[in-house]
């Protein structure tokens, strides 16, 4: 990269960090993570001819919109074209979920688990960036619980060289079917003790999203040291929320809501390891782990 390159790259990222109010240590995860996958993804690039599909799976919190989106810039400095996309801006309107909520299960009025996605328009998206022309980007407003409207939505000028899509169960599988019997936690004793909610998700994840996982070519992970530091991780991120918008959820709100995203993501760190193309563990502060 050209001097003058790496110093608008310096200058993104100082303004980034403000905008973010994200701490001193993002450089280290700007070095070792970001900069090493957007080496991995050049190179897919390269190998393939084509466009290169990128899964990035972390857990809420584990930040990985803001590492997608670095990696997404430096790989533009480099004179691709690449863009970063996230799972949470295809989640179904609260209209939508009211509906599925009363057709399927009560807690599916809540975004997030596998069913809650329009998993048609994000692989209409990924097949639309493959090719010449502008594909319009959906954006979901957590603040509002819904979906921007579309003169909202970003445009991208395709073919893209990288694609990156980010979000807490990109990449997952279902479940075996026995480990559904026993509940995880309060949510899934309380309201859902016949086990339906949690069979619909598992359901969706085992047919639809494989679809939309199927066009991906690599797959990423961003491993937490243990389930327990979601919670405080999504706790932060709805404080800045709070800030920025006023709204966004209490605390004592993040404990209730990440319980719908337990099971999976205990899986998921159970599970995807062994099979994923790049494993990044993560110390409880979200710095990257020296790797030995």
């Amino acid at each position: 990269m050209t001097t003058e390159g790496g110093d608008r790259l310096d200058e993104w990222l100082g303004e980034l960090m403000a905008k973010e109010h994200l701490p001193e240590a993002f450089r280290t995860t700007f070095t070792e993570v970001c900069g090493p996958l957007a080496d991995r993804a050049w190179d897919w690039r390269h190998d393939f001819g084509r466009t290169a599909f990128v899964g990035l799976c972390g857990p809420q919190g584990a930040g990985k919109s803001t590492i997608a989106a670095a990696t997404a810039r430096i790989l533009t400095e480099r004179g691709l074209k690449a863009v970063a996309i996230s799972l949470d801006d295809f989640y179904l309107g609260r209209e939508a979920r009211t509906w599925l909520a009363g057709k399927a299960h009560r807690l599916l009025q809540v975004r997030g688990p596998p069913g809650t996605h329009d998993v048609a328009l994000a692989c209409a998206v990924l097949d639309h960036l493959r090719g010449d022309g502008a594909t319009p980007l959906p954006a979901f407003d957590k603040s509002t619980d819904e979906r921007r409207p579309k003169s909202a939505w970003r445009q991208v000028e395709g073919p893209a060289d990288v694609v990156i899509l980010e979000g807490w169960c990109v990449g997952a599988r279902p479940e075996p079917s026995d480990r559904l019997m026993a509940h995880v936690n309060t949510l899934e004793r309380r309201d859902d003790p016949t086990r339906a909610w949690r069979g619909y998700v598992n359901r969706q994840l085992s047919e639809g999203y494989q679809a939309l996982w199927g066009r991906l070519d690599r797959l990423v992970m961003l491993q937490p040291p243990g389930f327990e530091v979601v919670r405080g991780w999504r706790a932060e991120q709805e404080a800045k929320l709070r800030a920025r918008t006023g709204r966004g959820m209490s605390d004592a709100e993040v404990g209730q809501f990440v319980q719908h995203y337990e099971r999976i993501t205990r899986w998921i760190l159970e599970e995807m390891p062994g099979r994923a193309d790049w494993v990044v563990p993560l110390a409880a502060d979200r710095t990257p782990v020296p790797q030995t």
